[in-house]
């Protein structure tokens, strides 16, 4: 039984990645006090819908912008310095956006303003937290410590919202951010601890010269480039999230809290995935792994459609199973994904030479971060045409055929072996 379950190697063989887990894991939770407080506080002071949405968008661009910028520093400069250095940046931005709400400042575009510089921020020291992960642990490791991050974002997500809204409601806005700000210390102790980590061999000089160095070598690369092109399948084609809002409304529970709910199914399956990784670990053909979650992932997807189109039909309209169904096929959904994001993850760090890591990882956090949104924009526009039930099951159809055609384009993704990592 204990083989069955999240291998813990990592936390006590390395006790610098234990304090950066812990750390990030202090601060995921703090960062979910924040993003419910910022949705809440720009809802009071507009009553618009579209103002909330616009958080999302003053966050993408310069998410994207620093997140490739983030990167090249990594690759140039000792990783330990730019991690403190960026999440001072990150903790100082928290600090404002808690000195702000106890000032009683009720202004948007301070908010606006503030969401974008946490975002900045962000994409500064994401890809640098990445491309630090494989400084601290055997490359054998790697899964194990991937799906200890996995466990700690999909718990977050879970977790993290109900008590962020609860903070709000008893405490008001001021108490969620100054409980973001008081996790964010740890996550701060934990990078100052770390040994020093400098470039391994030449170093590359930070700029945008530098990540069209890292775009190139990522073209050249075909095993990278799979876990690239398998993830904007599953995340342009099959993310539902979008439709979550009107199936609430309307098909299946007719209330907030069903939105919730579907939100939480997938979280769900995330954390599922990650307490039942032992498994996982100890899988050798991460391509092929890959793959399969990406198509389990589409697999799950239709059936989610499916179970919404039987709804809309009149299918247990009047009892809990279409809720009960939509939940179990999603929880399934988030534990092919986070299984997929486990391999796709490893597959960078291990097949990625080490002075290229840091804008390997900022390619991949402008494609984490952006791939969801677009999916948003396509899936809403679909399910507004075709609906929400035929608009999940023909994207996933969609995403599961592109999933075949690139197994077959490029054969040698299946045959990946961790135990001699090839880009």
């Amino acid at each position: 039984m204990p083989r069955l379950l999240l291998d813990l190697t990592p936390l006590r063989e390395s006790p610098a990645f234990r304090r950066l887990w812990i750390g990030s894991t202090m601060s995921m939770l703090g960062n979910q006090f924040t993003v419910v407080a910022i949705s809440l506080e720009v809802f009071e002071l507009t009553r618009s819908t579209f103002a909330v949405g616009m958080v999302g968008v003053a966050a993408l661009l310069p998410l994207i912008v620093s997140g490739l910028y983030g990167g090249s520093m990594g690759d140039a400069h000792n990783r330990r310095t730019v991690g403190l250095w960026t999440t001072f940046g990150l903790f100082a931005v928290t600090v404002a956006l808690a000195v702000h709400s106890w000032a009683h400042i009720s202004s948007l575009v301070v908010l606006y303003t503030l969401v974008a510089l946490h975002s900045f921020a962000q994409g500064l020291n994401q890809p640098v937290r990445g491309a630090i992960v494989p400084r601290l642990v055997p490359t054998r490791q790697l899964p194990a410590a991937n799906a200890l991050f996995q466990l700690t974002m999909g718990s977050t997500l879970m977790v993290g919202p109900l008590l962020g809204a609860l903070t709000v409601a008893g405490l008001g806005f001021q108490w969620a951010y100054t409980a973001d700000a008081l996790t964010f210390m740890v996550s701060l102790w934990a990078m100052y601890k770390l040994p020093s980590l400098p470039p391994d061999g030449v170093p590359s000089r930070a700029g945008f010269r530098s990540v069209v160095e890292g775009f190139r070598f990522l073209a050249t690369r075909p095993n990278l480039r799979m876990t690239f092109l398998l993830d904007m399948a599953a995340m342009f084609f099959a993310m539902p999230r979008a439709l979550f809002p009107v199936l609430g409304a309307t098909v299946l529970g007719g209330d907030q809290f069903t939105v919730g709910l579907l939100t939480a199914a997938l979280a769900a399956g995330s954390v599922l995935a990650g307490l039942l990784s032992g498994p996982l670990v100890r899988l050798n053909r991460h391509g092929k792994a890959c793959a399969m979650a990406v198509a389990g992932w589409a697999v799950c997807i239709m059936a989610f459609g499916g179970v919404v189109l039987l709804a809309s039909g009149g299918w247990g309209r009047e009892t809990v199973w279409p809720l009960a169904a939509s939940c179990a096929v999603l929880v399934a959904a988030g534990a092919m994904d986070a299984i997929s994001m486990l391999f796709r993850t490893t597959i960078l760090q291990a097949a990625t030479p080490d002075a290229l890591r840091g804008r390997l990882q900022g390619i991949f956090i402008v494609v984490v971060a952006g791939g969801p949104r677009l999916g948003d924009a396509y899936m809403g526009t679909a399910g507004e045409f075709a609906g929400p039930g035929l608009a999940a099951v023909a994207g996933a159809v969609v995403c599961l055929v592109l999933v075949v055609v690139l197994v077959r384009k490029f054969p040698a993704f299946s045959r990946y072996d961790a135990r001699d990592p090839q880009p």
